[in-house]
Formats: C-alpha cells, structure tokens, sequence
C-alpha cells in the first residue's frame, strides 16, 4: 500500500476511534436495543410525550451508530479490494480502491460531525438571540443582516423558523431578534455560533462612503422538553409587561401583552410578544428562561465555558468569533478554527456548514479555539 493511501487510513481508523469513544460504543449500542424494544411496545402511545421523546432519541442514537458502522464497512471493503488488486497485480482494480479511499478520507469530516451530535440537547429544537452592538443604526442594520443569513441556513435544511421577540431599530434594521428554529439537531449545529460577529463594509448609511466596522452578537440555546425538570422560585425572576412593537392601523396593539422576564441571580432576561394573549407570551416567557438557565448549566460542564462566557461579555473588539469583510476585499473568517472564505455573499445567503462543521469538530477534539489572528 503507498505511503499516501496508508496515511489516508490511518486517518479514517483515528476518526473511527474517536467516533466510538464519544459515543461509549458498547453502551451506545445497548442502549439501542432497548430503544428498539420499547418503540415496538403496543403501549407505547399511552404516553405521546414520553414516546416523542423516546422515538427521536432512537433515531438519533441510531443515525450516529449507522455512520459509524457505514465508515467502518466501506474502509473495510476499499482496503480488501486494494490488497486484492496488488495480490493479482490488477492495477485498475488498485487504482478504484486507492480513488475510492480518498473519496472516503474527504467524506468522513462531515460523516463524523454528523455522528458526533450526540450531546445531551444536540437534537433539541433551538432558541437564537441576535443583539445589535454599540453604533446605532450601523450595527442593527448588521444585526438583521445575521439573523437573515441565520434564517436562510435553517430554511436550507428543511428547518421551521418562528419569531418569538422583535426590536426594530429607530431608522433601519434590529435591535433585537429571538427565533425559535425548530428541526433536529438544530441546538446541535447552532450551538457554536453563539459569540460576537464583526462586520467590515463601506456603510450605506454614510453619505462620505467611508468604511465602518460593526459588531452583533448571537446566542444559541435548546429547547428543553418535559423531560428536563427545572425549578425556578418566582420570588427570583422580575416580571415587566410592555407595549408590543409591530404593524400599525387596525392591527396595532393597544395593550401590554409583551412580557420580559429577568432572572435576578444570573442577570438572564427573556422577552416574547409573539402572541397577542399577555398570558401566552408569559407561558412562552417562562419556557425560554428556563432553556437559558438549562444552556448555562451545559456551559459551565464544558471544559471551554470560561472561554465561550468571555466571548459574550461585550459585543466589541477583541471578543468576535468571525469577521465578515466586504470592503476593501471580500473574505469571511472564523477566528477560532482558521476556516475563511472570499465568497461573504453566499455566506451571508446560509452558506455556513463549512464553519459549523470545523467548530463543532474542534469542540470535540478539544482543540484550542479563539487562536486565529484576525482581519482587517
């Protein structure tokens, strides 16, 4: 086997590895099976939450274990069909098995993320907060920028998108935008884009035309479900009503119905007027703290929390995971990976795996983030 190909498999073989360990492979594969058994339960149904909650951990559970075994038998194959090939000195044989074990080498990064959304809230539905930084109506015009790009990427994937919480800036864009992005794995591929974003670009709003920096921030946390028991004391949360933002003429709203809740130990403030019933927005109110306060509990057991809790300290310099420049070139880069791209349009359109998938990687491997020199 050549040396090239030999590296090509030993690379498959430690991605292999790695993919098994995270998944406790003896305990991931008993524990579907008994998934299996109880999804055939004729009593299943008795319970539609619990069986919800059984079914979509099944199928997760069980696309993890399929990616694995599907890398394991095609490396298996290419490397018996190679051996066979130089054994009978059949050089097209060889050469199929070494194209079809490189082919295989570039398909296991997104095989593997894919595999590795196994945490505890990967599958969950989603939560997304954009927030303008400092500088008026540059950075809410950014803020709405990114909350597109954020809604193109989830329509790409076939996920629902619901607006739960909306500021508009005083002359254009946002001041604020909180989404509920529904679908599976939703957390699990938004999870690392919570952090600072920086944009470079000739400002529209300048009438000298002179190149502006500016900053929003995006904050990701799951959907908890029934399953995921968490009290918190009403005495420990401020309840504020207020007068929802929107459309006027006859489909204004004259009443308080917007309602934001402001949890007083950890300073965490949710608002929802999605709906026009103060009561609805309450209960929906009251579901998004307790995901925040759920999303802070998953942060502090990851070894980078104190990492990722400095990256949202400040909507600023010095703390952007990703730069986005326009002018006077066009580039896209990840500040904690090093991935970087010339195309910021199609980016800015919902382009965004390539980044997620590096992040999401390194999360895993453990590997150093927030290394990468940045742009100007």
């Amino acid at each position: 086997m050549k040396a090239e190909i030999q590296s090509v498999v030993d690379e498959i073989e430690q991605a292999l590895s790695l993919l098994r360990r995270h998944l406790d492979w003896d305990v991931a594969l008993k524990r579907l099976d008994e998934l299996n058994a109880l999804s055939e339960s004729p009593d299943l149904w008795n319970d539609p939450t619990n069986a919800q909650k059984l079914m979509r951990e099944r199928d997760q559970l069980s696309k993890s274990v399929d990616i694995v075994q599907s890398i394991r038998r095609d490396l298996d194959d290419n490397v018996g069909l190679l051996e066979l090939g130089e054994m009978e000195d059949d050089e097209t044989v060889v050469a199929e098995a070494e194209e079809a074990l490189k082919q295989l080498g570039h398909d296991v990064a997104k095989r593997q993320v894919e595999a590795l959304l196994s945490g505890e809230a990967d599958g969950n539905d989603t939560y997304l907060e954009i927030h303008a930084g400092a500088g008026g109506t540059e950075s809410q015009d950014w803020a709405q920028m990114l909350a597109r790009m954020y809604v193109r990427w989830a329509e790409r994937r076939g996920y629902k998108v619901e607006a739960v919480e909306a500021s508009e800036g005083e002359e254009a864009g946002l001041k604020s935008v909180t989404y509920i992005i529904k679908g599976l794995n939703a957390y699990g591929w938004l999870k690392t884009e919570s952090g600072v974003h920086r944009l470079v670009r000739i400002s529209p709003f300048d009438s000298a035309a002179r190149r502006h920096t500016s900053f929003a921030s995006a904050w990701v946390y799951p959907v908890v479900d029934d399953s995921i028991n968490i009290v918190i004391p009403e005495s420990d949360v401020r309840v504020d009503t207020y007068r929802s933002s929107g459309a006027g003429g006859q489909h204004v709203n004259t009443t308080d119905s917007a309602v934001r809740l402001t949890h007083i130990p950890t300073g965490i403030a949710v608002a929802c007027q999605a709906e026009r019933s103060q009561h609805k927005n309450r209960a929906k109110a009251w579901d998004m703290l307790k995901s925040r306060l759920y999303e802070a509990e998953l942060q502090k057991r990851e070894e980078k929390a104190s990492a990722e809790a400095a990256a949202k300290t400040e909507i600023g310099w010095g703390h952007q995971i990703r730069s986005y420049v326009l002018q006077p070139y066009q580039m896209v880069k990840d500040l904690r990976t090093g991935v970087q791209t010339t195309d910021p349009a199609k980016v800015l359109d919902g382009d965004l795996d390539a980044f997620m998938e590096a992040s999401l990687a390194a999360r895993v491997k453990g590997a150093a983030t927030a290394v990468v020199e940045d742009i100007d």
